[in-house]
């Protein structure tokens, strides 16, 4: 299931949510062209390779850059394909302006961080003696979406499901879409192997349920959670204002 866009709007512009994916976009250009000779050597020197932070004797010194606990950051930046980037970037816009519009620009900046590096960190606890670099925003954009889901649980989300040849469009709930894509990663994590190359399951998990943790504290005052109505617009104005017209919501598309 393919999610396109929500029904729900916001009030402040998302600038950290779009600055997120235009470094993303601009950092798999660079480390597509020129990186450091491969894609495969900079993913080395700027990924998280939990063998680096918990053995770094099993790590070639010529492929740490970096102290490793900077690489759990600049991982979050990287990503192996464009259909990587694509998925993470679409879940990211999808749902991270309305978790932005939730907490504010600095805390949602602080949240996407913190998401991300305990993903990191519990993929690595998983399997602390592997090589494999680790890289991609997928925890960070993973904790978004577990804020999401106590937010706006209700919200309408436009989504398509590709069934051969064709894509099937879908209106459902966020609680439902969200629900399911935690359900699919949690199955995976537990039948999957974490030294295994691959998706790294447990990081999707741990930062989807971190998201859900830190949403509880980050939020603005005045925004409710498992909300059918949208995020409270900043400063002085209210919900009543809304509802009456006298303000009007930023269109998310």
């Amino acid at each position: 299931m393919i999610p396109l866009y929500d029904d729900n709007p916001t009030f402040l512009r998302p600038y950290v949510t779009l600055s997120l994916i235009a470094v993303c976009i601009v950092t798999y250009v660079w480390q597509t062209t020129i990186g450091w000779g491969s894609p495969e050597l900079t993913a080395y020197r700027l990924g998280f390779t939990p063998a680096a932070y918990f053995e770094p004797s099993a790590v070639s010194p010529d492929h740490q850059l970096l102290p490793p606990l900077l690489t759990v950051f600049t991982s979050m930046f990287l990503h192996g394909d464009l259909f990587h980037l694509a998925g993470n970037m679409l879940f990211l816009w999808v749902f991270g302006n309305n978790v932005e519009d939730a907490m504010g620009h600095i805390k949602f900046l602080l949240f996407y961080l913190i998401c991300g590096f305990a993903a990191a960190a519990s993929q690595g606890l998983a399997d602390p003696d592997s090589i494999i670099p680790m890289i991609g925003a997928s925890g960070a954009v993973s904790g978004t979406l577990g804020a999401y889901l106590l937010l706006h649980p209700r919200a309408k989300v436009i989504a398509v499901i590709p069934l051969a040849f064709l894509f099937l469009p879908v209106r459902l709930g966020a609680f439902w879409i969200l629900t399911f894509w935690i359900g699919i990663q949690l199955l995976f994590a537990f039948l999957t192997d974490p030294s295994a190359p691959g998706v790294a399951w447990w990081a999707h998990v741990s930062g989807f349920f971190v998201g859900c943790f830190l949403i509880l504290f980050l939020r603005r005052p005045g925004v409710k959670l498992w909300d059918s109505v949208e995020a409270v617009p900043a400063g002085p104005l209210s919900r009543s204002a809304l509802r009456r017209g006298l303000i009007k919501p930023h269109a998310k598309d």
